[in-house]
Parts: structure tokens; C-alpha cells; sequence
């Protein structure tokens, strides 16, 4: 089933599978959102909960036991329940159930936003841990982006602009495995921005870490934005897929990561966890600006 929002300037729709936003249209009924293909990638925009890409050995240990994870958890593919529709808001829930607590031993409930304002529409996590113990978790976004926009045939000559001070860092991920890497590279920019080529994501995810970006804009050959992600994480994502040259890019904000491929470890001492102690919430936000 599919919500929409609307007003003078956007209409969105969101699926309460994975609570996905899976359209973004401005008045004219150009579609922003990768709309998903199997050829390249299925989704449009999955949340990322309770991990973040791939764990080591596809698994975590909690208390000495280990627990089975598949990339990127599984509330992009559970059912969520509006609990709250208003004119230009909306919400839904998931809480843990039966199957989620055999692979992944917490309760908590989860709720995902979706608030429109004139051209932006900003998206909001909360995460409740309702049982009695510390709880770890990670929680991304994954919107893609369709790009090229007005037809072309490839993304060649847009760009990328981030709000970086200086050229960012970024690490990558094993197209295998999907654990990050540890050579640290710099992403050469040009008045802020990095011109898109045909290879361009030919090797890897870019994985900018500590907190370099905040604000990141696709761009058209002609200079203009077309798309802006900002948000207040530690962690960006860009990504398409691997020597396709698909016609899309994701720009991913992210509380967490994949794990690094010499980690070893239980689920406390992994990276970038959010810890989130009995009783406590933990909320965030990032907002989608359509020029």
C-alpha cells in the first residue's frame, strides 16, 4: 500500500513496505527518485535498521553468541503501520516481533517520517528501546537519485557538489565482500565539486567518514542543481552500481557503517554504533531539497 503527500510544489509517495519512499515528482510530474530496476538495483530509497551494509562473516556476537545478519538489517523489508497522517506529515511504526528478536535480540520500536515543506521534504528516524538492556544499532538512508534527468543517455558530465572544507577523504568497500576498506583516498573537487564519469563508480562506494560532508548536490552538465541531501551524521555514502554506468546515484547519510574487513570483535565494540541505553530515544532527520 502507498501514502502520498502533496503540495504546490512536490507530490511524494511513500510504501509501507520498508516505510520507502518510492516517488518524488515536482508540479510538472517529473520524477526525481530512481523508480528501481532489477537490471541495476531493485529498491528506490530502503531505511537501513538495525545495520548498516555488510557485517563480518554476515553476523554479529552478542553475549557470546552469534546471530545471523543479511546487508543492511531487515526493516526495509517489513510492513510498517501508519500511526499518524496529517496534510503535509506522515508517520509510521515497526516494533520488534518474534522473528526480529531471533536474529536480533532487542525491543525497540521504530518510527520513519515524512514531512513536506514547499520544496523539501525531510525525513525522520526515531528509535525507541523499550526492553531493559543497552541496545546497538546502526540507521542510514539510501535514496537514489535519478541521474541523468532530462533524458540523456548517460550521467557523464553532471557533477557532485559537496560542502566539504577542502578535498574529503573517503575509504571504500570490497565489491565482494561489501566490509570497508582501509586505504584512505582524497576525492579531488573543483570548486567543490567532482565531475561524474562513465568509470566513476567503477571500483567502489565512496564512504566519507567523521563528519567531512553535510550537504551534498547532483548536478546537470549546464551548472544547475537539481538535488540537495543535507543532514547532521557522521557518515556519507555515494554510490551506483559497479561498472554499469546505471542511470542512477545515492546519496547516503548514515549513522553506522559496514564493518572493516580486519574487525574482530563483538557487537559493542563494533565502529559507530549508536548506543542507546533502556529507556531512551534516539532521533534524527535529513532533508531532500528538489530545485
Amino acid at each position: 500500500m502507498c501514502y502520498k503527500l502533496r503540495n504546490e510544489f512536490l507530490e511524494i509517495a511513500i510504501a509501507d513496505k520498508g516505510a520507502e519512499l518510492v516517488s518524488v515528482k515536482d508540479m510538472k510530474g517529473k520524477e526525481y527518485l530512481w523508480q528501481g530496476d532489477a537490471k541495476y538495483w531493485g529498491r528506490r530509497s530502503p531505511i537501513l535498521f538495525p545495520f548498516i551494509g555488510r557485517l563480518k562473516n554476515k553476523e554479529f556476537i552478542y553475549e557470546g553468541k552469534k546471530y545471523p545478519m543479511e546487508q543492511h538489517g531487515f526493516a526495509r523489508d517489513m510492513i510498517f503501520t501508519c500511526v499518524d497522517e496529517r496534510n503535509n506529515e506522515i508517520w509510521f511504526e515497526i516494533e520488534d516481533n518474534e522473528d526480529t528478536y531471533r536474529i536480533y535480540p532487542f525491543h525497540f520500536s521504530l518510527k520513519i517520517g515524512y514531512r513536506l515543506c514547499e520544496n523539501k521534504i525531510e525525513v525522520l528516524w526515531e528509535v525507541d528501546n523499550k526492553g531493559d538492556k543497552t541496545m546497538y544499532f546502526n540507521i542510514g538512508a539510501h535514496p537514489g537519485f535519478n541521474c541523468p534527468i532530462d533524458g540523456e543517455e548517460g550521467k557523464e558530465g553532471y557533477s557532485l557538489e559537496f560542502n566539504s572544507c577542502g578535498n574529503p577523504k573517503h575509504y571504500g568497500a570490497d565489491n565482494q565482500t561489501g566490509l570497508r576498506l582501509s586505504e584512505l583516498k582524497e576525492l579531488q573537487l573543483e570548486n567543490g565539486r567532482s565531475i561524474i564519469t562513465k568509470e566513476y563508480f567503477d571500483e567502489t562506494t565512496y564512504i566519507f567518514e567523521d563528519r567531512q560532508v553535510s550537504e551534498v548536490s547532483l548536478i546537470k552538465p549546464d551548472g544547475k542543481k537539481y538535488v540537495t541531501v543535507s543532514f547532521d551524521m557522521p557518515i556519507l555514502a555515494i554510490w551506483s552500481l559497479e561498472k554499469a554506468n546505471a542511470p542512477f546515484v545515492c546519496i547516503e547519510p548514515w549513522f553506522g557503517r559496514c564493518d572493516r574487513a580486519e574487525f574482530e570483535g563483538e557487537l559493542s565494540e563494533r565502529d559507530c554504533n549508536i548506543v542507546l541505553e533502556a529507556g531512551e530515544k534516539f532521533n534524527n532527520s535529513y532533508k531532500i531539497e528538489i530545485n
